[in-house]
């Protein structure tokens, strides 16, 4: 049997980068939808069209509210609402953001993190590269019709 031979081909190095990229980024563009669930302890490699839900996102924002508040509680309360007035639109956008993904992952039935969900339907925990995660996926779906 012949010996295998390895061609280079006379590629730019932009058209090897946009062939690499579109190699590796294949299955992303057969996703519905991707949702990735994890924690801060617990730091994953996402891709850009993934939705990122943070399991303590809520609580570190309210860390941050709750932040160098006096021991007084009537005092920390004022200081609280203070920070929640002065927050506006964006921190409460950021804390609705933040417990809808909570209700998501619960709703999804999520058991473990991290996880990788394509079109809510197929799901791969443990997995921080999104990119793998989600070829496993696309290699399940075509071996199942």
């Amino acid at each position: 049997m012949p010996a295998q031979r390895l061609c280079r081909l006379p590629l730019r190095p932009s058209l090897c980068t946009a062939a690499l990229c579109a190699a590796l980024l294949a299955p992303l563009a057969q996703a519905a939808e991707i949702l990735v669930v994890t924690d801060s302890r617990h730091p994953v490699q996402a891709t850009g069209g993934a939705r990122l839900i943070e399991l303590d996102h809520p609580a570190r924002i309210e860390a941050e509210l709750g932040a160098h508040v006096p021991a007084d509680p009537s005092r920390g309360a004022a200081m609280v609402q203070q920070r929640l007035y002065s927050g506006g639109v964006e921190l409460q956008q950021r804390l609705g953001a933040a417990y809808q993904g909570v209700v998501d992952a619960w709703s999804l039935g999520v058991t473990m993190i991290p996880a990788v969900i394509i079109d809510h339907r197929y799901v791969v925990y443990g997995e921080p590269d999104v990119a793998k995660a989600v070829a496993l996926i696309e290699a399940h779906r075509r071996t199942q019709p």
